[in-house]
């Protein structure tokens, strides 16, 4: 390919443009002989301070900002360069990186989920429905990347441009048909997406969250509307949960500025919703429920093994999702039902201990509300569902929580306060620190506290042995926040950590009947809030 056949862009050109080019990409450190350096301007480096470098590996063309003060000396410096100003080097990398890679949303029907909580669930219930289909199908998400049954490390929920169309470009060799995809707000701020097409958009729900980058609420939200206005071909469907009072004022923007624009709105509650739910019945072993689709004036009864109201909207967002796709009704029932577990996201840990374990991905106050929520549901369960709900008239919530160092500080103390008022006791931990203090994140969610019912335990692997040491038979205990992850990032490092891991083997070191007591002794005033 030649230079001049990815220049689908309004821009300044000096030098050649008949250069042929190998590749393009915005990350200096992996530029080969033949590649387009794109110098893009983050929010604490910038890519035009590594020009040199990426030149140095054998970069033929250099995209950059018009103005840029390093520009005049490094044009000088390197006349056998191409040189391509442009006014914004996040659009250019996008526009570039597609017709590079040849246009391949073009070539496959692309879903995109965006909101708040729920994204990844929903996007392995619609991949599940897919491959029951026969479908191939590719995946890009928070946990992994999957083309078919290859699966990569994800160290983004959506990748930069120019990764995200070439991994479009290899899901079309590979023949995958459908592509579910993650769409995250910061990938639409920073137009990671631009220059791709989606033929379904879903809007999950739009709680507090990432508000160190978006600022206010309502930026966030004008954000997440780009996938629905800028992004969603002319003939294509929007899934809504109005539900959500943001995704209400989504169908509404929708309906005025892009009514050729297909909608199929979904909810619990409101009954003017396209698909409702009635005869919900959710247990330790899962849900099912009768799907109502008012425009066919159909049902559908499905049944799930994944559990709470969180889960139903999710399943509601994957079925509104396929059935533009014309999927068949046995084969949506079918694809719901095959998906057990979703790594992360209420994520059972079962080695046949007298108390029930999960693992969650909750890291906003919505999503631990709904965690909560949910396990206050199940202590309610039917007997039927064994030893743990033979005890649950006595069985109680013991959570395990704490927030990201730098990131969002105002929803800390609402966390805090959900977990006070939901659960019956708290052990409130690290998270990912990162560059912050833990006893300054700890103080904001103590903040928020109401009630006396929780300790500190700042080291979080001691923090979740403890919950297993205060569990009794029936209990429900609750590690929140990192879900899937299996680092903890301290500093600039990330050590190896998983909660799943270290949970396990708090359960196995444990013999809950004595290590009950011994927990006791330590901590009395914990004890006393669990009687």
């Amino acid at each position: 390919m030649i230079l001049s056949d990815i220049l689908k862009y309004d821009c300044f050109l000096t030098g050649d443009d008949q250069k042929d080019i190998t590749g393009i990409t915005y990350d200096s450190r992996v530029v080969k002989v033949g590649f387009v350096f794109v110098a893009i301007k983050g929010r604490t480096t910038d890519g035009h301070n590594f020009i040199e470098d990426a030149i140095a590996k054998g970069a033929v063309a250099v995209v950059c900002e018009k103005g840029h003060a390093k520009l005049p000396g490094l044009i000088g410096k390197y006349p056998h360069i191409a040189w391509i100003r442009v006014s914004d080097c996040r659009d250019a990398l996008a526009v570039f990186s597609s017709a590079f890679y040849d246009y391949p949303s073009e070539k496959l029907a692309m879903i995109g989920i965006t909101g708040t909580n729920g994204k990844t669930t929903t996007s392995y219930l619609i991949k599940s429905v897919l491959e029951k289909w026969g479908k191939g199908v590719g995946l890009i998400g928070t946990i992994r990347y999957m083309i078919r049954d290859d699966s990569f490390e994800a160290p983004h929920t959506t990748p930069e441009a120019s990764d995200f169309q070439r991994l479009l470009r290899e899901m079309a060799d590979k023949q995958c048909d459908y592509v579910v995809t993650e769409v995250s707000s910061h990938a639409l701020a920073q137009k990671r997406t631009n220059c791709t097409q989606f033929k379904v958009a879903v809007f999950s729900n739009l709680t507090r969250d990432h508000l160190d980058f978006h600022g206010t609420m309502e930026d966030y939200f004008n954000v997440k509307t780009g996938l629905f206005l800028d992004l969603l071909s002319q003939n294509g469907t929007a899934v809504i949960n109005i539900d959500d009072p943001y995704g209400w004022k989504l169908s509404q923007i929708l309906r005025e500025r892009r009514p050729s624009v297909r909608q199929i709105t979904f909810a619990l509650f409101d009954q003017k919703a396209d698909v409702t739910v009635k005869d919900v019945r959710s247990t330790f072993r899962g849900t099912s429920f009768t799907l109502n689709i008012n425009d066919s004036a159909s049902c559908m009864y499905l049944v799930s093994p994944l559990v709470g109201q969180t889960s139903i909207y999710n399943i509601l967002a994957a079925v509104c999702a396929v059935l533009p796709l014309n999927v068949p009704m046995e084969v949506i029932k079918e694809g719901i039902a095959e998906l057990s577990l979703v790594k992360g996201r209420f994520e059972r840990v079962d080695l046949g201990q007298s108390f029930l374990a999960v693992v969650d991905y909750a890291h906003t106050d919505d999503a631990l509300e709904r965690l909560l929520a949910t396990a206050r549901q199940l202590l309610g369960a039917c007997v039927s569902d064994g030893k743990v709900a033979n005890t649950v008239s006595r069985g109680k919530i013991i959570s395990v929580l704490g927030c990201g160092g730098n990131r969002d500080r105002g929803k800390r103390p609402t966390m805090g306060r959900v977990a006070s008022e939901l659960s019956d006791f708290v052990i409130i931990t690290s998270d990912n620190p990162r560059n912050e203090h833990p006893a300054v994140i700890i103080k904001d969610i103590e903040a928020g506290m109401d009630k006396n019912n929780y300790i500190v335990i700042s080291d979080r692997r001691t923090a979740i042995r403890m919950a297993v040491l205060l569990a009794s038979p029936g209990d429900i205990v609750v590690i929140a926040g990192k879900g899937h992850e299996d680092y903890q990032e301290i500093g600039a490092v990330k050590h190896p950590f998983s909660d799943r891991k270290i949970l396990e083997e708090a359960i196995v070191e444990t013999t809950v009947v004595s290590a009950q007591g011994r927990a006791k002794k330590r901590y009395a005033g914990a004890a006393q809030c669990l009687r």
